[in-house]
């Protein structure tokens, strides 16, 4: 069958899934965080904790509350694996390394998922369980809870107030992601994902050697690192290993999961504004450059130039061969828009200018649909963007959904938009500024040299700030620099932009609506759609076209 074939059939099959998903889940979620309405469960644990969750908060008191959510987390992870050795079904592991557990423990919180570690060898069953899954769910439920909030804030009328971040968080969880989450673990399992606690053991190949395969409760990871967009795999060839992802459909199944909650929170946005078509707006621009990605890399790889490539058909270097070719630049595709960081395939083994679309993917700012919850509000900032820049082109003053776009709105869009580039072009020019760091990430680190050296190092800077977690597989990121600034870039990357989000939700919040007149920018039509993706196109090009110019694209031009 040819490649073209199979990819508009694997897409139809995922767009058919989505669209059939997005209303009934879009309305789902804007009940949850609309209804006054508490379960009991949840209302035990609210006093229990000692949380009123009648008593609305301002953006200041709901940012507290998220950072010192997070700080405890990351406490937490780390401890787990710094007492690792003492655990029940540590499975004889040692501690892991201060600065490793650092850069984890981060890495976890902030939904990144990055692991510059296998594993196998390094994680044991309760570090697993206790420690990293807990944080694929709570982690996701904070990007859900921050984006409702400034969903809030577009919404209100001068009520100065944003909801309570800990009734967010717990209906987020418990009522979003973990009855999702079990359905989806339960479908694994009938796939072939592995689910057990048996540890190691050792088989006989067919050849008749020896080889010591992993058990462990994988299918129970599976589902919540895709479903909230984490990524961070079971396994350390993640999605392509066979016990993670078995078969074709659950390569489908798992790039819808990932997908699925992203794709439908701009129809929770519509819900919670009440007006849908300006969900739709929002979801019509995600899905342009969605489409735009997905054809660009698959094609890209296709048509991989040189005498391998073109020998084999493809670029077939690190691609899952049980899937297909189209399968792997889909699955990266949507990985890379999504925040997610799961691979089935190795990116570092992709063309040169599909290396660059996954990076730019991320570059994009992971809009299109984005992570859970980080994706809306992420696109909802470039939206405040475009219509201040159409204001200035009519001499009007600027305002979102009955909301005016001021001074202070402005700095903070823009404050946003600087954070995730600053830690991206920082970070890669002081690996490469610094001779002592140099010399180390030249020796150490990096498997190839030259401009594919330079990518990967750009890559994984992309990947910290951007919150996403995939790499180019050739940089050996374990060492004290890599460990040490890449968990800072995803500390800032995480947290800068969501004090900016809570900033500028509190700011509409406290402000008045404004009636609609004839000079309204209407916000749910076709020229606003193109006006928002040409607006993230154009900051996105003028960010950071020259640094991939030093890299992916002088390498692709070779």
């Amino acid at each position: 069958m040819p490649a073209a074939l199979i990819a508009v059939l694997q897409i139809a099959t995922l767009v058919g899934m989505l669209a059939l998903a997005y209303r009934p889940l879009g309305d789902y979620l804007a009940h949850t965080f609309t209804t006054a309405r508490d379960l009991r469960g949840e209302r035990l644990l609210y006093r229990l904790v000692g949380v009123d969750p009648r008593s609305a908060q301002s953006w200041q008191v709901y940012l507290r509350s998220v950072l010192a959510f997070s700080l405890v987390g990351i406490l937490l992870v780390y401890l787990l694996q710094r007492l690792q050795a003492v655990l029940p079904y540590s499975l004889g592991l040692p501690p892991v390394e201060e600065s490793l557990a650092f850069n984890t423990a981060i890495s976890f919180v902030t939904n990144t998922n990055w692991q510059s570690y296998s594993p196998e060898p390094t994680v044991g069953y309760v570090v697993q369980m206790a420690g990293l899954a807990v944080q694929n769910f709570v982690s996701a439920a904070v990007g859900l809870a921050v984006a409702v909030a400034l969903v809030r804030g577009i919404g209100s009328r001068s009520t100065g107030t944003l909801g309570n971040f800990w009734v967010d968080l717990v209906r987020g969880t418990g009522r979003v992601l973990l009855p999702l989450a079990g359905v989806a673990a339960i479908a694994f399992v009938f796939g072939g994902v592995v689910q057990n606690f048996n540890g190691f053991v050792d088989v006989t190949t067919l050849t008749g050697g020896t080889q010591s395969v992993p058990g462990g409760p994988a299918a129970s990871q599976e589902a919540i690192k895709l479903l909230g967009t984490n990524g961070g795999g079971f396994y350390n060839a993640n999605s392509a290993h066979p016990f993670e992802n078995p078969s074709g459909w659950t390569n489908i199944f798992s790039i819808f999961l990932l997908t699925v909650i992203p794709f439908a929170m701009p129809r929770a946005f519509g819900r919670m504004v009440g007006d849908n078509r300006q969900g739709y707006a929002i979801l019509g621009a995600m899905s342009v450059l969605a489409i735009a990605s997905v054809s660009l890399l698959i094609w890209a790889e296709t048509a991989g130039a040189g005498t391998a490539p073109q020998a084999a058909g493809a670029a077939m270097e690190g691609k899952e061969t049980r899937f297909g070719l189209v399968a792997s630049p889909l699955f990266a595709a949507t990985t890379t828009l999504t925040s997610t960081g799961a691979v089935n395939s190795m990116h570092d083994s992709y063309t040169a200018f599909g290396g660059a679309i996954a990076m730019v993917n991320m570059m994009l700012g992971e809009l299109a649909p984005g992570g859970v919850g980080s994706g809306l509000y992420g696109i909802l900032i470039i939206a405040i963007l475009a219509v201040f820049i159409a204001g200035l082109m009519v001499g009007r003053t600027p305002e979102y959904l009955g909301k005016k776009i001021g001074t202070r709105e402005v700095k903070l869009v823009g404050l946003y938009i600087l954070v995730t580039p600053t830690l991206v072009l920082l970070g890669t020019a002081l690996s490469f500024a610094i001779p002592a760091v140099r010399d180390d990430v030249i020796t150490v680190s990096m498997a190839n040299g030259g401009l594919h050296g330079f990518s990967e190092v750009l890559y994984a800077y992309t990947s910290a700030a951007n919150n996403n977690g995939s790499a180019f597989a050739g940089l050996t990121a374990n060492t004290p620099w890599f460990n040490t600034t890449l968990g800072i870039a995803m500390l800032l990357g995480r947290f800068l932009p969501i004090v900016f989000v809570l900033a500028l939700a509190g700011s509409f919040a406290a402000a008045p609506k404004i009636p609609t007149t004839s000079g309204t920018l209407p916000t749910h039509r076709p020229l606003f759609v193109g006006l928002l993706v040409g607006t993230v196109l154009i900051v996105s090009a003028l960010t950071y076209l020259p640094v991939l110019a030093l890299g992916p694209l002088a390498e692709g031009l070779l």
